[in-house]
């Protein structure tokens, strides 16, 4: 299968049995990342933890108010 790389638009094949081809094919919202690509946003993102400048906003747990 052909699959092309959101951020840097490269062309790549990946298996057309492997379980990220049946995500790409089945599921339209999901997308896919170069490996060169998501190794370096991987990269940004963990220094951007150990900084402290990232946030990682989580939902709030709304307490069901019928079953109560």
């Amino acid at each position: 299968m052909r699959v092309k790389c959101v951020i840097c638009d490269k062309i790549n094949r990946i298996d057309n049995d492997c379980p990220q081809a049946k995500k790409l094919r089945n599921r339209l919202i999901h997308t896919y990342m170069c490996p060169s690509c998501h190794e370096r946003i991987t990269k940004k993102t963990k220094s951007r933890k150990q900084s402290g400048n990232f946030r990682l906003y989580q939902n709030k747990k709304v307490k069901d108010e019928f079953l109560s």
